[in-house]
């Protein structure tokens, strides 16, 4: 699925359309919380990393960020491409952790 089908199909189950976007920072603040909180209780609780659980709250931190990006009319295949070219011009070759004399 390319990210604006996904960004479409999305759209259709916003609701509302006053404080939209506040909402959806919220939203996406929330979920991106609950992810770290999965992560949290595995790097630190020793329990198991939950997949599917975790492929849930990414969803979700998905389908908010992607209505941040149609409440600004800013297709998400735009913002997948820009970031993937930033990280090209910071990083040509790959990211290598440098080590130290």
């Amino acid at each position: 699925m390319e990210f604006n089908e996904y960004q479409q199909a999305a759209n259709r189950t916003l609701y509302g359309n006053e404080q939209v976007l506040t909402n959806c920072a919220l939203g996406l603040a929330g979920e991106t919380g609950q992810v770290v909180e999965l992560v949290k209780r595995y790097t630190f609780h020793g329990q198991d990393l939950d997949h599917d659980a975790l492929v849930k709250e990414m969803g979700d931190v998905l389908w908010y960020l992607s209505q941040v990006a149609q409440w600004a009319d800013i297709d998400f295949d735009e913002v997948a491409q820009n970031n993937i070219q930033r990280l090209n011009d910071r990083y040509p070759n790959g990211y290598h952790k440098q080590l130290k004399d």
